[in-house]
């Protein structure tokens, strides 16, 4: 297949590399120049994470926009969207050359509601919704440790219908060592993922815990329980099919096979001097629970303590200015 990962930071770079060692070829878009020079001048480096990891380099190609792609490696027949959620109408668009009569445009981002802005402008007979619970860490330009053991990687149409297309995509994503699932139940996957962004990374992006050490934490993991409990509830209501029935499943979940050393998005995205996520994921929990007239206060705290760091991070580069 040929494929292209908008948005290829820690976590792209872990599923496009992987997919290019299978045999796809990959074209990875990422905005940090230095990250394209090495990636196409000495490969994509991989390390499983660990003592035991080997690290391997694949080869791909890397770009900063889709301005700068050459014209001969169109058609793709798969778009996977992993940019930031406010990026993500942009860069949709901007990668319309691209998007042929077959080719199938697939969200793999953190958070609820970007199928139906990717709807908006390919047309949603080309989306497919996904959620992934891999992870990835990039500890240099090119150079990134995967989190991929036992880690599951749904995918669906959006009507529920178990196609020959989304099927070809979920073997792709298996035979290159991806553990993935084709649903019929896309919008329960969905929120079931949602659960375990809850349970972790509002959480490190205000410890700046790695996870081996937030998992040492016992008043984390009731406080992260807590959270994931008032997304359940809300869910729910919205009568939401969930294959996770405790909250500590998530919280269990969210860590199980990750590198001691892991961060999660939102902790790394904080690190880049850079606003997060959270409105795409607790906020959008607390926004859910707004209109169905559910209290959310767990997950307004943890909201508002993100808002807080971003404040003062941004209010601090301003004065440096």
């Amino acid at each position: 297949m040929k494929i292209a990962v908008l948005g290829a930071g820690s976590l792209g770079c872990a599923i496009g590399g992987l997919l290019a060692e299978h045999g796809n070829d990959v074209v990875l878009v990422n905005r940090n120049a230095n990250f394209c020079d090495v990636a196409n001048s000495n490969g994509l480096t991989l390390n499983d994470g660990g003592a035991a990891g080997t690290p391997r380099t694949v080869h791909v190609q890397a770009i900063q926009d889709v301005a700068s792609q050459p014209v001969q490696l169109t058609p793709f027949d798969l778009i996977i969207v992993l940019v930031k959620s406010k990026d993500t109408e942009a860069v949709v668009r901007s990668a319309l050359p691209w998007v042929s009569e077959n080719t199938l445009v697939m969200s793999l981002q953190n958070g609820l509601g970007h199928e139906d802005i990717i709807a908006g402008i390919v047309g949603k007979h080309r989306v497919l919704a996904g959620k992934t619970y891999c992870g990835g860490l990039m500890t240099a330009p090119g150079i990134v440790t995967i989190g991929i053991k036992n880690k599951e990687t749904i995918i669906g149409e959006l009507d529920g219908q178990i196609t020959p297309r989304v099927a070809a995509i979920g073997k792709a994503f298996n035979d290159a060592g991806l553990l993935t699932t084709v649903s019929g139940n896309i919008m329960g996957a969905m929120w079931d993922k949602i659960l375990v962004n809850v349970a972790t990374g509002a959480i490190t992006g205000i410890t700046h815990l790695v996870y081996g050490l937030m998992y040492q934490v016992p008043e984390l993991e009731a406080t992260a329980c807590a959270a994931v409990l008032e997304a359940m509830t809300v869910a729910k209501t919205k009568g939401i099919e969930l294959s996770i029935t405790e909250p500590k499943t998530a919280w269990d979940k969210a860590g199980r096979g990750l590198p001691f050393e892991f961060k999660a998005s939102i902790l790394q995205t904080l690190e880049k001097n850079s606003v997060t996520e959270i409105d795409y994921i607790n906020g959008a929990v607390v926004q859910a629970g707004k209109l169905l007239g559910i209290p959310t206060p767990v997950n307004e705290t943890l909201v508002a303590l993100i808002k807080g760091i971003e404040f003062g991070m941004l209010h601090n580069l301003s004065k440096k200015k």
